[in-house]
């Protein structure tokens, strides 16, 4: 193995860019040359290359975003151009590939792989939706962005004795919602994992109000529903009129937090270990603090459920 690829696919998630500059050092440390491909899979087709070396990836580390930006790919969807893929990698004499995004991104990886070519995948998304790591880089990043802002909404809520709903992102999955419930002290979570009812949320405010509770937090992942139904439901069934805050794309911005730079710097130089070590088609992810390996479709075969102990913490704290 002379010469590797990295690409980062799929959204963006804080802590990329200390993934990319773990893959190029660790290379390079290794022996190895490497070529970054920009706009994910769109890029490799189309040949938008560009050369890594220890200088073009310095002071990148703490930086949101990924300097190889990123794309969701059609094209690579279909069997054509995965084919069209390899042949671009084989033109530039690329001997195997680090692709870092979500599950979409491992699929393609996934495809790339079934065709005999070395592929590692690197778990970036600030969903925490994929199987085989217990988090995925940008997802305490998020936490501490949606963090932030709800601490500021606690102070209107407060001033002005209202009922907030924000809404977090996290596709369909509920980890980011949930701990951003936990630490933003809020009363009441919903997430796409457990089905809500909202005659018992009626009844836990009705109850918060009788105590003289003013204010109330509600965190709501994007998954469960519209917040603006919610929002319609709550007035009609129990005459709360909310106010609504959608977070949205803010989350997936600014610097990566210690424990993100931190993975994703460990990821990186396993991705890299592990090719040279003769894996393909396999996953590194963080369990137990450990660097383990997993098969790609590991990550989106197998359920990663939600904590129980923190739903219920939420619900004895929040009352």
């Amino acid at each position: 193995m002379k010469r590797i690829g990295v690409l980062t696919s799929g959204g963006d998630a804080p802590g990329m860019n200390a993934a990319i500059r773990a893959v190029a050092r660790t290379a390079i440390y290794k022996g190895l040359d490497v070529i970054g491909f920009r706009r994910g899979y769109e890029g490799l087709l189309d040949g938008d290359v560009v050369p890594l070396t220890v200088s073009s990836v310095g002071g990148i580390i703490h930086r949101g975003g990924t300097i190889l930006r990123t794309a969701r790919c059609e094209r690579f969807m279909k069997p054509e151009g995965v084919r069209e893929g390899l042949q671009r990698l084989r033109e530039y004499d690329i001997d195997a590939l680090v692709v870092i995004g979500g599950d979409g991104s491992f699929r393609g990886a996934y495809e790339l792989c079934k065709l005999g070519y070395p592929v590692v995948g690197i778990p970036g998304t600030i969903d925490n939706d994929m199987a085989g790591t217990d988090c995925t880089i940008g997802f305490d990043t998020a936490c501490n962005t949606a963090l932030q802002c709800i601490e500021k909404l606690r102070d209107t809520a407060s001033s002005h004795e209202r009922l907030f709903l924000v809404e977090v992102m996290g596709r369909n999955a509920g980890f980011l919602a949930l701990e951003a419930a936990v630490a933003a002290g809020a009363e009441y979570v919903l997430v796409p994992e457990r089905k809500f009812d909202l005659a018992d949320l009626c009844k836990k405010l009705n109850y918060a109000h009788q105590r003289g509770k003013t204010h109330s937090l509600i965190i709501v992942a994007e998954g469960v529903m519209p917040v603006a139904e919610l929002s319609a439901q709550l007035k009609d069934t129990g005459g709360y009129d909310a106010r609504i805050t959608v977070l949205g794309h803010i989350q997936r911005g600014g610097s990566p937090s210690s424990f993100d730079a931190v993975l994703a710097s460990r990821l990186g130089g396993g991705a890299v270990e592990a090719l040279l070590a003769g894996e393909t088609g396999a996953m590194v992810g963080r369990t137990s603090g450990k660097i383990i390996t997993h098969p790609l479709q590991y990550s989106w075969e197998e359920s990663k459920g939600l904590d129980e102990d923190m739903m219920s913490l939420v619900e004895m704290l929040g009352i």
